[in-house]
């Protein structure tokens, strides 16, 4: 399958216009042959641009350690307001806002309670971003192949919402075991510390749907939230170059290009918190209690309840959110990854539609 779609995505309309151009012959207008030592020094130039080729096993692997970096790392840095924000979720009447939240667990619990849940949430999300942007990037390219270079253009953002729903059903599998995990940990007292005292409880307690149980309201939660995530970001970036960014994305450098990419993740990580987070909170007490279902603990939150801790989740995710597009990219520039520029549309569709003489 691997090898299939890494053949695709060479000539998919994502793929980098010059690798693409290198790659047919027609990098430019037809010349006399260079001789050889030129055409050497330019293979070699082109060789050392980029350290893989747009759609090889490398280029997706590389995207999927990205993904666990970019992941990983922001969801343990966010364990404290994470763990509060949960709390004011199944626990309205004693954690009424973020500021208290934060004042009765460090009465309740000191400083080290703070970080309760940081184990399966470094294990579990690092998981996920494996899945969700090494994924990402294989049906973009799969999806963008079967629908053609002009279709992929008109229907780019419809083309993002689809490849990121379908990376992040299988992301969501890898990170359903450590987020029940985490949530026992983070709002039963008593129930157990760490990962090692809760994963033996919950299987002898429930078997293997103790860990599973929550993967449908997971997906309720995350699919809009990713979709919303890669699709708002990628829209954003092209909008922001358009619009805001005084000269072209070729003519910034590459710690400019960084802070776009930062500037357009929060500005995604807000709307992701707003779509997600009546899921979130279902999720958050259906994995604290035993035999309720998604359906029972939505009907008894009622609207209101679900938008409990909004605010917490909106500077948690928005943040979280801007430094995973940053990690991202920065593993992208570090690596030498291709980076195709914001989509433009293709001469075809030009001819087609007037705008060319």
């Amino acid at each position: 399958m691997f090898s299939s779609v890494a053949h695709l995505a060479r000539a998919n309309p994502f793929n980098a216009p010059h690798l693409q151009l290198v790659h047919d012959g027609l990098s430019g207008p037809r010349s006399p042959p260079a001789p050889p030592r030129r055409s050497r020094h330019l293979a070699a130039a082109a060789v050392e641009e980029y350290s893989c080729e747009f759609g090889s096993m490398k280029y997706y692997a590389l995207c999927g350690f990205g993904g666990v970096l970019s992941c990983g790392l922001t969801h343990t840095a966010v364990v404290p307001l994470d763990l509060v924000k949960c709390r004011m979720q199944v626990d309205p009447q004693k954690y009424k806002g973020i500021f208290n939240g934060f004042s009765i667990t460090l009465k309740e619990d000191g400083v080290r309670g703070l970080a309760k849940g940081w184990a399966p949430t470094l294990i579990g999300y690092s998981m996920q971003g494996l899945c969700k942007f090494g994924f990402y990037e294989v049906f973009k390219a799969l999806y963008s192949n079967i629908l053609g270079e002009e279709n992929t253009y008109l229907w780019r953002t419809s083309l993002y919402l689809a490849s990121s729903a379908s990376a992040e059903f299988f992301a969501d599998i890898a990170l359903a075991p450590m987020e029940a995990a985490k949530v026992r940990i983070q709002t039963q007292p008593g129930y157990a510390n760490t990962l090692r005292e809760a994963v033996p409880k919950m299987y002898k307690e429930e078997g293997l749907n103790a860990f599973y149980k929550g993967v449908a309201p997971l997906w309720m939660r995350q699919i809009p939230y990713t979709m919303m995530k890669f699709a708002c970001f990628e829209r954003t970036v092209e909008a922001l170059y358009k619009f805001v960014v005084p000269k072209p994305r070729s003519e910034c450098t590459k710690a400019e290009q960084l802070v776009v990419t930062f500037v357009a993740g929060y500005i995604a990580g807000v709307f992701c918190a707003i779509v997600s987070h009546p899921a979130d909170s279902v999720v958050s007490v259906l994995n604290k209690e035993e035999g309720s279902t998604a359906s029972q603990v939505l009907q008894r939150l009622g609207f209101r309840g679900v938008w409990k801790g909004l605010f917490a989740r909106i500077i948690m995710i928005g943040t979280l959110t801007a430094l995973q597009w940053f990690i991202y990219d920065s593993v992208k520039v570090y690596f030498r990854l291709p980076r195709p520029p914001p989509p433009e549309m293709p001469e075809s569709l030009k001819k087609k539609l007037g705008l060319t003489e």
